[in-house]
């Protein structure tokens, strides 16, 4: 330290520790005898004493405030004129007894069932949700309600309103069930969580009319598939005008697009159209296929390098979430014992409007 202060003018005394190979905080007078803030091993001075550490979790483990948190017991009690520790001590003392978890009890998460649904034939199982369309003017769009038979991809009806509503889903769905002649018992409607879907009035209707409800988990996208695989559909199709004047001007766009929808060929479906497979004519669609086949192998046999064609028949069971293992029995009580009554070849939906 001798050096350090007999140091001529100008010469910096960081350069002058590095010279001596000492530390730059030697280099300042009375460093060395400053107190180290570091303690090793010793009592902390101003840690609580026994007694006021035991008065302490006493409050905390008190039944007033056994389910609140070291914040709210400090600003509750300081409030009263009392004062034991600061908040972060109080965490300490419950985190060195193991007691850092929440201390108030909470609802333990929520498990929704995996909706499993299965359908046979057509009406069985029917699928709704309803989507937006935007219009000409900034922020304002449109609702197209859709209701989709599972086993067919059949548009069994749909409706255009400017809102988005319960009592427009009532309406909805008893003109749809009406005109199609659902028995009471017989069908399941899939639905999403929407407020339409869950209100009391709509869960009412389908009591009264005794249809039975599935919903699909909340925040999961792929529980109503069938349903958004054809808004995509929808959206996505050169007829689609994306956007639209007023809902007379959808409405007027829907009566030419879901006829077509209905009866354009469907890559599920084996290429049978959903009005096919809702109509029960796949039989005899499927007969004429064949016979073109069989008579086109007999023409030109050398084209088929694996035998005689086969025509391509529709999935006879449709299912969400299946399970890959268990057996059709297993994977939903589907409604059994009737039998359904197709709509008649050239059935015009029901015109809904609000």
């Amino acid at each position: 330290m001798n050096a350090l202060s007999a140091l001529p003018a100008g010469v910096p005394k960081t350069r002058a520790c590095e010279a001596l190979g000492m530390p730059r905080h030697w280099c300042y007078p009375d460093s060395r005898q400053r107190p180290s803030r570091r303690r090793s091993g010793g009592a902390q001075p101003r840690a609580l004493t026994a007694a006021q550490r035991a008065e302490t979790l006493g409050w905390l483990h008190s039944e007033r405030f056994q389910d609140a948190a070291p914040r709210q017991v400090y600003g509750t009690l300081l409030s009263e004129g009392i004062k034991l520790a600061s908040v972060s001590t109080m965490y300490r003392l419950l985190r060195a007894g193991g007691e850092s978890r929440p201390r108030r009890g909470q609802r333990p998460p929520q498990k929704h069932v995996k909706p499993r649904l299965t359908a046979r034939a057509p009406n069985e199982v029917w699928t709704w949700d309803i989507t937006k369309l935007p219009t000409y003017t900034r922020g304002l769009y449109l609702s197209l309600y859709v209701i989709l038979d599972l086993f067919s991809r059949y548009v069994v009806g749909w409706m255009v309103s400017r809102k988005e509503n319960a009592g427009l889903a009532r309406h909805l769905f008893a003109r749809v069930l009406t005109h199609h002649g659902i028995a009471p018992g017989s069908l399941i409607v899939h639905q999403d969580r929407g407020a339409p879907m869950i209100a009391h009035s709509f869960a009412e209707l389908m009591s009264d009319l005794g249809v039975e409800r599935s919903f699909s988990r909340p925040r999961v996208s792929n529980d109503n598939p069938f349903s958004e695989s054809q808004f995509k559909t929808t959206k996505y199709s050169p007829r689609y005008p994306g956007r639209f004047l007023d809902p007379d001007d959808a409405r007027a766009w829907g009566h030419e697009f879901f006829p077509y929808y209905n009866h354009r060929p469907h890559e599920g479906l084996a290429l049978f159209t959903p009005a096919d497979v809702f109509t029960a004519r796949v039989d005899e669609l499927w007969s004429i296929r064949q016979a073109t086949l069989d008579a086109h192998y007999a023409a030109h046999p050398q084209r088929y390098v694996n035998g005689p064609p086969k025509a391509n028949l529709p999935p006879t069971v449709v299912s969400i979430n299946p399970h890959d293992t268990a057996p059709d029995s297993e994977l939903m009580a589907t409604p059994g014992g009737f039998t359904v009554k197709p709509t008649p070849v050239g059935t015009e939906l029901p015109e809904v409007v609000t």
